[in-house]
């Protein structure tokens, strides 16, 4: 099946748009695990974990706006996701987080796999893409030294 240009620039885009709510919704959820956790922990998350997300969003925020705007298409306004009930827990909030993440890798990595950011992209798309890749990919191995020390 062959696509033109535009189209491939479209799916990289709303690939990207994809993406972004997903890390949204994990920083969304470690705000809320945050919220539930002694100070010891929260400042652990936040070092650890917190950090790495919000600096990867950023990443694929600047990413996606810097293609729309290189090939003339629209913007997009990213809002914050609803939260979950506070009975869901710090641990629940880590997990949801967490697959949220490996959710947006999993976008990006199909994405790159598509090889659709080297027929439609530019080296500045393939470089934001690798960055936001490499910083959600400690993501699960941090939460879970995280959750391992949990409630002691």
């Amino acid at each position: 099946m062959s696509y033109t240009m535009a189209d491939g620039r479209q799916q990289v885009f709303d690939a990207l748009v994809q993406a972004a709510d997903e890390i949204a919704r994990a920083l969304a959820d470690l705000g809320e695990a945050y919220e539930q956790l002694d100070e010891r922990a929260a400042e652990q998350l936040e070092r650890q974990i917190f950090r790495p997300v919000q600096i990867a969003y950023g990443r694929a925020q600047r990413t996606h706006a810097d293609f729309a705007k290189r090939y003339g298409l629209p913007g997009h306004t990213f809002s914050a996701p609803s939260l979950g009930a506070p009975s869901t827990g710090a641990r629940g909030f880590v997990d949801r987080a967490v697959d949220a993440a490996a959710r947006a890798d999993g976008v990006l990595a199909t994405l790159q796999d598509s090889m659709l950011p080297v027929d439609v992209g530019d080296p500045e798309l393939r470089a934001g893409i690798t960055e936001v890749r490499e910083l959600l990919g400690s993501v699960r191995a941090r939460a879970r030294d995280l959750v391992r020390t949990l409630g002691r």
